[in-house]
C-alpha cells in the first residue's frame, strides 16, 4: 500500500476541495490512492461523479460510510444510496441500544443482568425490562437470605443452633455452593462429586449428608454392598484419587472404591424395611452377637449423617451391630435420616395405627388451595430447631406480588429454596409461613399440644420438637415387643427428651409399668410428667436429671427395687456431629456427643446386672 504524504491528504470538511478534486473511496484493502486527484487504474470503473459525492454527503453520510458503500455496490448511485440507509438504520439501533442500556445501569441495576433483560425482552420496552431487573434483584436478595433474618425475640423469630445433618445454610447457585463446601473442609473433589450426583436441585443439607455418608462409609465398608473388584477398575483421571492405594495401616475401601460407588450408598433409607415399600427383611443380613440377645433390649438412636468413623466407633461400643438407617419419609410427610443400633427382632413389626399422613397437602389440606403448580413439594425437609423469620416470608410476599401470573424461573427457584431451607407451607395468596409447633408435632406424631403450656416458651416447644424421635418410626421398631412382654414392660429411657419413647409405647398399646426416665431438660422433664399424667398411665414414672449422676449403684438400687429393665432406649445429643455445626462438628469426643459413652456404661451395667438376677 502506498503511504499518502500530508499534502496529498483531503478534508472533506472543504466544500472548495470537494468541488476542485476527483472522488475516489479512501485507501483500503481493495483500494489505493495514487498522486493527488487521481485513482489507481484498476479502480477507474469504480469512479462517480464529484456531484454525487456532494450529495451523498450533505445527506449527512461519512466519507467512510461512502467508500464502503462503494466497495460493496461498485458506481450504482441509487445501489450506494440504498446500501448507505441500512448502514445508518443499523447504526441508529445500535445507539439506540447502547442508550437503552446505559440508561438502566444508571439506575443502579448490575450491567450482566441488564444484559440478561435486553437479551430475554429486547430493548424497546423498558418498562417490561425494568420489571425484570427488580426480579433478578430480588430473587438475588431471596438467595442471599441467611441468619440475618432470624430474630431472637420469642413472639416473632425464632433461632437456636441447629442439631440436625439438615440444616442447609448455601446458595442456590451451584459455583457458590462448591465454594462453601470447600470452606467447609470438605476435599474439592468429594465436594464436586457430591454436586454431581446429587443434582443442582439438591440442598447443601443433603450435599453434606452424601458426603459425610461416603466418608463414613469409607470406614465401616460392612455396612455396605462390596462390589465385584472389576467393576471399581477405572482409567478416568476423574476417578483416579479413589483407586489410588490406601495408605499405610488402613483398610482399603472397597464401598468407596470410586465416585461410581457413591451411589451405592443406602437410598432409599429404609433400614430392614419399611411399611408400604418393597425389600422388608426378616432376618438381620449380620446377625446378632451372642453376648447382645436380648432381653434385655436396647434401642439406641442418632443422626445419619455423622463424622467420618462415627458410626464405626458407635457399633464397636454396642456390640458390634449393625445400624439400621431410616429416613423418617417413609413414615410421615417429613424427612429425619437417623441411624439405630438394636437388638431388637425385625419379624413382624407392625405400623402405629392410625397411620401418619404422608404428604405435606395430606396433612395439612388448608395449603391445597394456595399451593401454586411450580412448587412442587410432597415432603418436607427434616424440622429443625429454629424456623425462618417474619421478615422473610414479607419479603417473599413482597416479590410474588409484583407479578400477575406465574412468577419467572429465577423467581420461583429462589422462593422455593427458601421454602425447603425452612420448612415453610403455603398459607395463602403470595404467603408462606414456618411451622407451627402444634403442627410440628403432628408431623413428629405427638399428640396435639403435647409441648403446649405450663410455662414452656415457644423457643423451647421449637427446641425441644426438633430434637426429639420421630414416633412413628420409633413405633415401627418397638412393635415388636407387643407380644414378648402382654402384662407390661419396665424401661430405661435415657436422654429422654420429650418422652418419644414412651409416647410411641402407649400408641402401641403396651403397657409401661415403669418408667426411669433421666433427661437433664427441666422443660422436657416437665412435658413427660404432663404426658404420664393426661393419657392416666398407672405405672410408675421416676425422673433423673443427668446421665453422670446415674451412677452404677444407683442402677442396681432401681433394678433391685422395681425388677429388671426389659428396654434400655435412648439417643445421646448431636450437636457435635451435625452436620450444620461446622464450628464444634467434633464427634464423639465433643462435649455433648461423648454422652455417648454414658449411654454404654449405663447399658453394660442393667445387662450385667439383670444377668445376675436371673441366677
Amino acid at each position: 500500500m502506498v503511504e499518502h504524504s500530508t499534502d496529498d491528504e483531503v478534508d472533506w470538511n472543504t466544500d472548495d476541495e470537494i468541488d476542485n478534486l476527483h472522488w475516489s473511496p479512501p485507501s483500503s484493502p481493495e483500494t489505493s490512492l495514487g498522486p493527488a486527484g487521481t485513482t489507481s487504474p484498476n479502480l477507474t470503473h469504480m469512479r462517480i461523479s464529484d456531484e454525487t459525492v456532494a450529495r451523498f454527503i450533505e445527506m449527512g453520510f461519512s466519507s467512510d460510510m461512502i467508500a464502503r458503500a462503494i466497495d460493496e455496490t461498485g458506481s450504482n448511485s441509487e445501489l450506494i444510496l440504498e446500501t448507505l440507509c441500512k448502514y445508518t438504520t443499523s447504526s441508529e439501533a445500535s445507539s439506540s441500544k447502547s442508550k437503552v442500556i446505559d440508561h438502566l445501569i444508571g439506575m443502579g441495576f448490575h450491567e450482566e443482568l441488564v444484559l440478561k433483560a435486553i437479551q430475554e425482552y429486547g430493548d424497546e420496552n423498558i418498562e417490561e425490562e425494568t420489571n425484570a431487573l427488580l426480579s433478578y434483584t430480588e430473587a438475588e436478595k431471596l438467595c442471599e437470605t441467611d441468619d440475618e433474618d432470624i430474630n431472637m425475640n420469642d413472639d416473632d423469630n425464632l433461632f437456636s443452633l441447629s442439631s440436625d445433618e439438615e440444616d442447609e445454610l448455601n446458595s442456590c447457585d451451584e459455583d457458590k455452593r462448591l465454594k462453601d463446601l470447600i470452606k467447609m473442609d470438605f476435599p474439592r473433589q468429594e465436594a464436586a462429586i457430591a454436586l454431581e450426583r446429587c443434582g443442582e436441585n439438591a440442598s447443601l443439607g443433603e450435599i453434606v449428608d452424601f458426603i459425610c455418608a461416603a466418608q463414613m462409609a469409607r470406614e465401616f465398608d460392612e455396612f455396605f454392598e462390596v462390589h465385584d473388584e472389576k467393576e471399581t477398575i477405572s482409567n478416568s483421571k476423574k476417578r483416579r484419587a479413589f483407586n489410588e492405594l490406601p495408605r499405610s495401616g488402613r483398610k482399603p475401601n472397597s464401598a468407596m472404591a470410586n465416585d461410581h460407588e457413591l451411589i451405592r450408598l443406602p437410598n432409599p433409607m429404609i433400614g430392614f424395611g419399611v411399611p408400604n415399600e418393597p425389600g422388608i427383611m426378616t432376618h438381620r443380613p449380620v446377625p446378632i452377637p451372642d453376648d447382645a440377645r436380648g432381653p434385655p433390649y436396647f434401642y439406641y438412636e442418632n443422626i445419619a449423617m455423622a463424622p467420618k468413623g462415627v458410626w464405626s466407633k458407635i457399633s464397636s461400643q454396642l456390640y458390634g451391630i449393625m445400624p439400621e438407617f431410616v429416613d423418617s419419609k417413609f413414615f410421615c410427610a417429613a424427612a429425619r435420616k437417623r441411624g439405630y443400633i438394636h437388638n431388637l427382632p425385625i419379624k413382624d413389626r407392625f405400623q402405629i395405627q392410625p397411620p401418619p399422613h404422608s404428604t405435606i397437602q395430606e396433612a395439612f389440606p388448608f395449603t391445597v388451595r394456595w399451593w401454586p403448580s411450580w412448587d412442587l413439594r410432597t415432603k418436607l425437609n427434616c424440622l429443625l430447631t429454629c424456623i425462618g423469620s417474619a421478615q422473610l416470608t414479607n419479603r417473599i410476599r413482597v416479590v410474588l406480588e409484583k407479578h400477575d401470573g406465574e412468577p419467572p424461573l429465577n423467581v420461583q427457584k429462589a422462593v422455593i429454596y427458601q421454602c425447603k431451607k425452612w420448612n415453610m407451607i403455603w398459607v395463602g395468596e403470595n404467603r408462606v409461613a414456618p411451622l407451627e409447633a402444634v403442627e410440628m408435632e403432628e408431623l413428629l406424631g405427638f399428640p396435639r399440644d403435647h409441648t403446649r403450656g405450663g410455662g414452656i416458651s415457644r423457643t423451647d416447644r421449637y427446641k425441644s420438637l426438633g430434637n426429639s424421635f420421630q414416633v412413628d418410626t420409633v413405633g415401627y421398631h418397638l412393635s415388636v415387643l407387643k407380644p414378648l412382654f402382654p402384662k407390661g414392660i419396665n424401661v430405661l429411657s435415657l436422654f429422654s427428651g420429650i418422652g418419644g419413647a414412651e409416647v410411641a409405647l402407649r400408641n402401641l398399646q403396651i403397657p409401661m409399668n415403669v418408667v426411669v426416665s433421666v433427661e437433664i431438660s427441666e422443660v422436657n422433664r416437665n412435658i413427660l410428667k404432663n404426658f404420664w399424667r393426661q393419657t392416666d398411665q398407672r405405672g410408675t414414672l421416676r425422673d433423673f436429671g443427668d446421665v453422670r449422676e446415674l451412677s452404677n449403684r444407683i442402677i442396681e438400687q432401681l433394678m433391685e427395687e422395681y425388677g429388671a429393665f426389659d428396654l434400655v432406649i435412648g439417643g445421646s445429643p448431636c450437636n457435635n456431629l451435625a452436620g450444620g455445626n461446622r464450628h464444634t462438628r467434633s464427634g464423639l469426643e465433643g462435649e455433648h456427643s461423648s454422652l455417648f459413652y454414658e449411654y454404654c456404661r449405663i447399658l453394660k451395667t442393667v445387662r450385667r446386672k439383670a444377668s445376675e438376677m436371673r441366677r
